[in-house]
């Protein structure tokens, strides 16, 4: 990773009159995520309690915790798979109150999943293409037909997908089915996949899992490219602590389903608490 690179992950974090931190570049934009006490329970089982959280609309996140923690709930509580017992989610100021998955995703959130969900069957370039299904401008009767407008969005979503794929490299690999990739290019797939949604955060549930330290690098440089060139924002849930130090601007620690603290990666690595969390309580010496 560039000099460059880390010196624009390494941001100066500022207060936000929510009582969070965001960059200081997004301080005077609308939050592309918010929420507000959240909080789930599963049959009297509170998995998530009083979730607030904060993200700046260029800022690169992270939510790590212990297994267990509720890190994947919590994704499910933003992206609507759940509907949460209390509390509220502001994606891009629009409050989520009712809405379905689909319609969470048109307000500009798209996400990945802990076990890659490709198409496998697919090439690589079809599975882009699902992800630009949102962008479709014909109508049924115009696509079955095969009317000149057909023919024009369907050289469009060629286009775009190709583009997408040169950025991370596998404009070669566009018709080469999914199922036959790399570990590595698979999980660099679903998340071309989840930006031709084109949102405006981008949620990555361990992205880097089962890659090894070269698929990794590669990884946190394609992240920070996605936040310059796209201009959106990013939170991922990661166990490699290099990873998340490396790149993230604020992080959250979860603990059963609890936020035991917020900060810069430098607040983080210091604190107690989490300390406590991730390694237990320090055995008293024998006498």
């Amino acid at each position: 990773m560039s000099q460059e690179e880390r010196r624009r992950a390494d941001t100066r974090m500022v207060p936000y009159p929510s009582h969070s931190i965001v960059p200081e570049r997004d301080v005077n934009s609308i939050p592309v995520l918010e929420t507000r006490h959240l909080g789930i329970e599963f049959g009297g089982l509170k998995a998530v309690e009083d979730f607030n959280l904060t993200i700046g609309r260029t800022e690169i996140a992270g939510l790590i915790g212990p297994n267990g923690a509720g890190k994947t709930t919590v994704f499910n509580l933003i992206t609507k798979v759940y509907e949460p017992t209390r509390g509220i989610v502001l994606i891009n100021g629009h409050d989520t109150k009712g809405l379905n998955i689909v319609q969470a995703s048109r307000l500009g959130i798209a996400r990945t999943f802990q076990n890659i969900r490709l198409f496998s069957q697919m090439t690589v370039e079809e599975n882009v293409r699902i992800g630009l299904h949102n962008q479709i401008r014909y109508d049924m009767f115009t696509g079955i037909l095969r009317l000149p407008r057909y023919w024009k969005q369907e050289r469009k979503q060629h286009q775009q997908a190709m583009e997408l794929l040169s950025l991370f490299g596998m404009q070669d690999m566009a018709d080469v089915r999914a199922d036959s990739l790399p570990y590595g290019a698979q999980r660099r797939l679903e998340i071309i996949r989840a930006m031709a949604t084109n949102p405006s955060l981008l949620l990555l549930d361990e992205p880097a899992a089962g890659m090894n330290p070269k698929e990794t690098e590669e990884l946190m440089e394609n992240i920070v490219r996605i936040r310059d060139q796209f201009q959106i924002a990013v939170l991922l849930i990661e166990h490699d602590m290099n990873l998340v130090m490396g790149i993230c601007e604020g992080i959250c620690v979860l603990s059963f389903g609890k936020i035991i603290a917020k900060g810069t990666p430098a607040d983080i690595q210091k604190n107690p608490v989490v300390i406590e969390a991730y390694l237990g309580r320090k055995k008293e010496a024998q006498a």
